[in-house]
């Protein structure tokens, strides 16, 4: 996605050594289980590019190898991860300059370095996947990440919105949303629903470029972002109700944030506000993860929900790199960060 307007990244930290949490020592439990996050690789095989202000690095190949590196570091730890998060934009849109060949040679080559972890990998849709493909190709693809139904809920919502839910241990739920169910990325030209996602776009965005936020009362309706529809908001609201009366904590996830505190406004998903009211009329939720702005944030909302938004490995210095491993506990989950991404104790 295109960052907001900022300056330079900031200074690469030490390469951390891998982190074991030593309860013993603690005098505390031990992790119920963890699990990797990364957001915004955006590889391709290409000279190195800026972001689309012209101001920002962005390290087109260096970006695989600096997944390879966290792929390596996840399996080095003891335990390993229970599963992987890949918070979407796995590869660059300039691979659909070149054809369908090349950005199925570089979905392909991101893939085969997640494949080398033994843990599933959870992959939310990005807008850079969508410049690359139709949904129903990814839907065909590695990135369909849809766990089998399990009991609970609806696994998923109608039709082919990308959201689903899991349980990776009793009391805890994942949810993934899709932010770009609305949306006229990824659609055929005669969709109707690429037709009702851009007239909606086209009543908040008046200017000649969808993705130019100027002049914007709603700075996040450009093109480079979407939204998410009524049904699976309701299917949300449905699997929050659930946890809730089964007293599980709830982390959501997906590309887009939802709130403005955790992101510049230029990328949250068009209609956040609905999704905040459908996560602050529960009890459940502990935290909202996300990746789409490259400098990535953070907030504690007025309902106690963490919002950490994910620095992208795209614009991460060869030296440095950016992904992390969160540590989940009855009572908090405790993020070590990794290059830019900073360590973080977030209580619930």
């Amino acid at each position: 996605m295109p960052p907001p307007h900022s300056s330079a990244p900031p200074p690469p930290r030490p390469a951390a050594r891998p982190f074991r949490p030593r309860a013993a020592a603690a005098m505390e439990p031990a992790p119920r289980f963890s699990f990797g996050v990364i957001a915004d690789v955006q590889y391709a095989d290409a000279e190195d590019g800026h972001d689309f202000w012209g101001r920002r690095r962005r390290y087109y190949r260096h970006s695989l190898r600096l997944l390879r590196a966290a792929v390596e570091a996840w399996a080095a730890e003891r335990p390993p991860p229970a599963f992987v998060l890949q918070l979407g934009d796995c590869i660059d849109g300039v691979n659909a300059r070149s054809g369908a060949a090349e950005a199925e040679a570089a979905l392909g080559r991101v893939l085969a370095a997640l494949g080398r972890l033994r843990v599933p990998v959870h992959h939310a849709w990005g807008n850079h996947e969508l410049y690359n493909f139709g949904r129903a190709r990814l839907a065909q693809s590695g990135l369909r990440s849809r766990p089998p139904p399990g009991p609970g809920p609806p696994a998923a919502p109608p039709g082919d919105c990308h959201a689903y839910h899991f349980c990776p241990a009793p009391r805890f739920r994942f949810v993934l949303l899709d932010g770009y169910e609305l949306s006229p990325l990824g659609r055929d030209a005669d969709s109707p629903r690429r037709r009702a996602a851009l007239r909606l776009l086209r009543e908040k965005n008046r200017n000649a470029d969808l993705n130019n936020p100027a002049g914007l009362e709603e700075p996040q309706f450009v093109e480079f972002n979407g939204g998410f529809s009524r049904a699976q908001l309701d299917w949300f609201n449905d699997v929050l109700r659930f946890s809730d009366e089964n007293q599980e904590k709830v982390v959501v996830m997906g590309h887009l944030p939802i709130h403005p505190d955790a992101s510049d406004e230029v990328c949250l998903a068009w209609n956040y506000r609905d999704a905040l009211s459908v996560i602050h009329s529960h009890q459940c939720v502990v935290c909202v993860l996300a990746g789409h702005q490259h400098d990535g944030g953070y907030c504690l909302d007025s309902h106690g929900v963490h919002h950490l938004t994910l620095e992208g490995v795209i614009e991460t210095p060869p030296e440095s790199n950016a992904f992390g491993t969160i540590y989940v506990y009855d009572d908090k989950m405790v993020l070590k960060g990794r290059g830019r991404i900073s360590d973080r104790v977030m209580c619930f």
